[in-house]
């Protein structure tokens, strides 16, 4: 493997799927990069990149008035669900998306843009292990998907490349991905040591996407999921990273904990090797 110093925590039952690339877009470290594993919001990503292109194509405008209904309604993450507004520009439920993780925001963007044509923007970019596989829901039952997204560290950390490159739907729709997803405010995994240690506000590096350190990333997390996509650029050297954990969960118990515990130190650890690598 080359240059790979990461000695992921061994905790019992845990799948590990990592892939960390250069400025070029080679792979410098890896794990399973080909596993396609369960990752929670990351998914979301998908249906980012097919609105900015939707938005840059003018197929879609980015202030069409996005009304929520009872039937998208979802708690968990995001801020919507808890305001009492009712309608939303487009451009700002994409915005609540990317920082926020917004779970009602993605329901309603994704009836205006369509599933069908996420996966048809998946299987554009060359996808086949990283889908978006649903809408968000409280509760999965057996008619629904089994998950929301999966998708393995070698695809999504290429993608991360391109998106940052702007060589995934194009330079301007790409753009306002990343801006969408510099605002992310959920850096408790790979981001952790970048904010820590490379001076990048935790909360408010969003003004700062053309400044250096500059950094965007998409979070994911669920029972038995964590997982974490972007890229960190300092000195103009841009590094992207995928590290996606997954393990059977067993909510409420002391092993759970542990189990967490030792997935976020992973991650973690990943986060200092791409810093490593980003101003080696």
């Amino acid at each position: 493997m080359p240059d790979n110093d990461i000695e992921l925590p061994d905790a019992g039952g845990v799948t590990w799927s990592l892939c960390i690339r250069d400025h070029s877009g080679m792979p410098l470290a890896w794990v399973s990069p080909d596993a396609s594993l369960r990752t929670a919001s990351v998914g979301k990503v998908l249906l980012l990149l097919e609105t900015a292109r939707a938005i840059s194509a003018g197929e879609l405008s980015p202030d069409e008035p996005l009304t929520r209904s009872l039937d998208e309604w979802v708690g968990d993450s995001g801020l919507w669900h808890t305001l009492s507004i009712e309608t939303l520009p487009l451009v700002d439920v994409a915005a609540l998306v990317g920082a926020l993780s917004d779970n009602l925001a993605t329901n309603v963007l994704l009836r205006r843009v369509g599933l069908a044509e996420v996966a048809a923007r998946a299987t554009a970019l060359g996808l086949r292990a990283t889908a978006l596989h649903d809408r968000v829901r409280d509760d999965r039952t057996a008619e629904h998907p089994a998950t929301l997204s999966t998708g393995s560290a070698g695809e999504l950390s290429a993608l991360a490349h391109r998106i940052a490159t702007g060589t995934a739907t194009g330079p301007d729709s790409d753009r306002r991905v990343r801006q969408w997803l510099s605002a992310n405010v959920d850096q408790s995994m790979v981001g952790l040591p970048l904010v820590d240690q490379a001076g990048i506000d935790p909360i408010a590096h969003h003004d700062s996407l053309d400044l250096e350190p500059a950094l965007w990333n998409k979070t994911g997390t669920d029972a038995g999921v964590r997982a974490d996509v972007g890229t960190l650029t300092v000195s103009g050297r841009t590094v992207s990273w995928a590290a996606i954990a997954n393990w059977e969960p067993a909510v409420g118990t002391s092993l759970e904990h542990l189990t967490v515990w030792s997935v976020l130190r992973g991650m973690r650890l990943v986060g200092d090797h791409v810093l490593r690598l980003a101003t080696s």
